[in-house]
């Protein structure tokens, strides 16, 4: 068994650009783009024990939040996960996607906003 130690890894062709070759050996995937880019796990007020790539978090309201990103996203058009962490709040959702930034609504089993626990994470290509 051989260890590999590095500090940066760039690809030959395109510096930003990393193939890792699939099971089967017959695809290839984009190291980068299967990266996480951005999560929070936030608390009822918008304050946040862990994260990456979140610079600040805003309590819009009753179970409304907006995460800050440090480094930006390419576009408004990233995949979004989200769930809540306590049994009273049954569905977490995404809006205001924001090259910058996104809003979160977390809400109770009426459908109604609840501040409660909550985890967001974000993929895609950074600015």
């Amino acid at each position: 068994m051989s260890t590999i130690l590095v500090n940066t890894l760039t690809g030959t062709s395109t510096a930003g650009s990393i193939a890792v070759t699939g099971e089967g050996n017959s695809t290839t995937t984009n190291l980068q783009q299967g990266l996480l880019k951005m999560f929070v796990r936030g608390n009822s007020s918008a304050a946040f024990t862990v994260s990456f790539n979140t610079s600040s978090g805003t309590d819009l309201g009753t179970g409304n939040y907006d995460y800050a990103f440090t480094n930006n996203m390419s576009a408004t058009e990233y995949p979004v996960t989200a769930s809540a962490q306590t049994a009273n709040a049954i569905m977490v959702s995404y809006s205001n996607l924001r090259t910058t930034a996104i809003e979160i609504d977390t809400h109770n089993d009426s459908g109604a906003n609840t501040n409660t626990g909550h985890t967001v994470k974000v993929h895609g290509d950074l600015a």
